[in-house]
């Protein structure tokens, strides 16, 4: 049994580091960034330093008040500190909130208020930036700065040397972490884990490592503040992998940053992939020795996966897939190869779990479901988490005898694989599926680097494409590779960085579609 489970199946997130030491102390976290907390590390932990710091992290928590139970808001800037705090929440007994980075002030001042008056864990830049004018005292217990405090604020500065705790493991079944959706719609909803919950999402991503031999160096650029970190440290340390941590996926520093370090595994969302497709060209081939990527946060482009593959000189590299949901975590999963990537069927997500997830289909109009009329996508996991705060009419409007609705839809296949289609929301009459024009029309035009299908103002299908270097975009080119799709509007031109994203990088396309619609308004008017 690995050291962070505990006999009555829960994963405890402030334990995980300080049970690898014993064999992995020495096993090292490289960073491409200095977090606030951490501003003298150099850009490098040892496992057995960054134990250190959630215990010590934990002590100047307890010291400033927090105890077991309390809801502790963390909002900062970009780091793994984000991590190191939410370990020592938990390591005190108190339920780490995770809020991103890119979330606004007004989203944030909302959730602390859902939160009832909660601890806050921040930074300088938000103090000074979004939250200046913001009275936080008023709806928090104590805002809690990780590098210097303005007024209104205290700094753990203040407690360094505050004496050391002894871990408080809560019950199993009792919230534990608190994360949030992507917020593709509305303000994001908090989802609740309890370490039960955690502990079954950790078995799946368990044993695909489990199939891995090699002691590989892994390379992460994921949401600090999704499930999967905190999860992947229980994954990894206990293992003694080392670990790469990224903040910035620009190619080039992505480039450098491989080349010295020489990842085995590389994970990170469908978009970073994307823009890491031209590394397969790069001099200094930083892409040589990957063995594994992993893409565990939506679907993925079969071209982006080809790409990558090719680049690897390793002797049969993996390219591994996993469809999941923020309420459920890891649902199926399925493996490609150089031979089978591109010819892949996109929409294929592959098998559930076994012993760990299930899914069935469901019609949405009684006519039996298929690729012509899919149905509802609905699932078991041992994952799923167990609500969402002070939401709870909403989550069960999701539960159909046990069964998860996630509202994304699909069919499954003779060979049993499941296949999604699109959100339910985001699918448009007159097409199959968006996602699969998309992977289709990007395999046919390598100079795009990203292509999005939105309604618009009269619920037409509007694509919306980015190009390499935003160079004009081909008009007959695209016209002979989206012969097929007649009912496709004119194609919308953006720059990628102006499309607007969730914290995991998905394209929010609900908002990307009211941008479309009050642009049409103008021009109109």
């Amino acid at each position: 049994m690995l050291p962070v489970m505990q006999s009555n199946k829960g994963l405890y997130m402030g334990l995980v580091a300080e049970r690898s030491v014993a064999e992995h102390g020495d096993k090292t976290i490289i960073l491409d960034h200095t977090p606030e907390l951490l501003p003298n590390c150099g850009g490098r932990l040892t496992f057995a330093e960054f134990a250190e710091h959630v215990d010590d992290t934990a002590a100047r928590l307890h010291a400033i008040g927090v105890r077991r139970g309390d809801h502790v808001a963390i909002h900062k800037s970009e780091g793994i500190d984000i991590n190191i705090v939410s370990c020592a929440v938990s390591r005190i007994g108190a339920v780490p909130v995770q809020l991103s980075s890119a979330l606004d002030a007004d989203s944030v001042v909302a959730l602390l208020r859902r939160l009832g008056e909660p601890f806050m864990v921040t930074d300088v830049p938000k103090l000074d930036g979004p939250f200046r004018n913001v009275e936080l005292s008023s709806i928090t217990k104590r805002v809690v700065s990780v590098s210097d405090s303005r007024p209104g604020s205290v700094s753990l500065d203040e407690y360094a040397g505050a004496p050391r705790q002894e871990p408080v493991l809560i019950h199993p079944d009792h919230p534990a972490l608190m994360t949030h959706t992507s917020g593709t719609t509305g303000l994001p909803k908090l989802v609740m884990h309890s370490a039960r919950t955690l502990h079954g999402r950790y078995r799946p991503q368990a044993k695909l490592f489990d199939m891995i031999r090699e002691r590989e160096t892994v390379a992460m650029h994921v949401s600090y503040v999704h499930s999967r970190m905190p999860l992947a440290l229980a994954v990894l340390m206990p293992r003694g992998n080392p670990m790469v941590v990224m903040n910035d996926s620009d190619p080039a520093k992505a480039a450098k940053l491989w080349e010295e370090t020489q990842p085995g595994f590389i994970e990170s969302h469908p978009n970073s992939f994307m823009e890491w497709e031209e590394l397969a060209e790069h001099p200094s081939r930083p892409l040589a020795n990957v063995k594994y990527f992993s893409s565990t946060f939506d679907a993925i482009h079969p071209s982006t996966m080809h790409k990558l593959l090719h680049a690897s000189e390793r002797s049969s590299p993996l390219f591994y897939q996993i469809y999941g949901q923020s309420e459920t975590g890891p649902l199926v999963g399925r493996g490609f190869t150089r031979e089978t990537a591109l010819d892949a069927d996109g929409r294929c997500q592959g098998h559930a779990f076994p012993g760990d997830t299930k899914f069935r289909l469901v019609s949405r109009n009684g006519k039996e479901v298929s690729r012509e009329n899919p149905g509802y996508i609905e699932v078991k996991a041992a994952g799923r988490v167990l609500g969402y705060l002070g939401e709870r009419e909403r989550y069960d409007t999701q539960i159909h005898g046990g069964w998860w609705r996630g509202m994304d839809i699909g069919y499954r296949t003779e060979e049993g694989c499941l296949h999604l289609l699109d959100r339910e929301v985001d699918s448009i009459p007159g097409l199959t599926s968006t996602l699969e024009v998309e992977d289709a029309v990007l395999d046919r035009l390598d100079e795009l680097t990203e292509l999005v299908v939105v309604p618009g103002a009269d619920e037409k299908p509007v694509p919306v494409v980015c190009t390499d270097e935003d160079a004009p975009l081909d008009r007959q080119r695209w016209a002979d590779a989206t012969a097929e799709w007649p009912q496709l509007a004119e194609p919308v031109h953006m720059k990628i960085s102006e499309l607007p994203r969730t914290a995991t990088m998905k394209v929010q396309r609900i908002e990307l579609s009211a941008r479309l619609r009050r642009a049409n308004t103008a021009v109109s008017e």
